[in-house]
């Protein structure tokens, strides 16, 4: 079996409820059990989003059915860097003018091993700036009153997901990957190349 720190998970980003939003995320823990994220989502408007890893990899009903932020330790929400925050509290991403967010960050809280993985849940992208649950509002503490949720996908676990039967070729053109799409829970289907593990979605 490899070990996690040859992990990697991919999640390919959709738009719901209307919204143009898509984009491609990876994700790969270090032997330090810290996870690194990368990628770019497009079709949002200029300025900050809330960029979450919510309980739930169901997406049956869009975004709204991911559940509540990741929060294994039942903490109050919070910035990434506070020692109180929730597990998938991943504070905001800022997209341009041309409203692309390019995306590169570490968190040493969202594993893809463990009892606390993140594999099996869903990265969602919110409407509003997280407000890190320093201000005002009711929801403060529990989402940082980002707003609605305007894209998400989850994250294949170690176990079952949606799977696709395009190739690792086919992965790197995302939007043809994902129109292959087999509409059916089966065994996961892994690739392996140059030491990497890759979840096609």
């Amino acid at each position: 079996m490899m070990t996690s720190a040859h992990l990697k998970a991919v999640a390919i980003v959709t738009g719901h409820s209307g919204s143009i939003v898509k984009g491609s995320l990876q994700f790969i823990e270090d032997t330090n059990g810290i996870t690194h994220v990368t990628g770019k989502i497009e079709g949002l408007l200029p300025g900050l989003h809330g960029f979450h890893i919510h309980a739930l990899g169901d997406t049956t009903n869009g975004c709204n059915s991911t559940g509540p932020h990741f929060n294994p330790l039942k903490k109050d929400h919070g910035a990434p860097s506070d020692e109180e925050r929730h597990a998938g509290d991943l504070g905001n991403i800022l997209a341009g003018e041309d409203g692309v967010a390019v995306i590169s960050l570490k968190d040493p809280q969202i594993p893809l091993s463990g009892p606390n993985s993140i594999l099996g849940r869903a990265v969602v992208v919110h409407a509003d700036p997280d407000d890190l649950g320093r201000g005002r509002h009711e929801l403060s503490k529990t989402t940082g009153n980002a707003g609605a949720r305007i894209g998400c996908e989850f994250l294949p676990d170690d176990r079952y997901y949606w799977t696709s039967v395009c190739s690792l070729a086919s992965y790197i053109h995302a939007n043809a990957c994902r129109e292959k799409t087999v509409k059916q829970k089966v065994k996961m289907k892994e690739e392996e190349v140059s030491g990497l593990r890759y979840f096609c979605i």
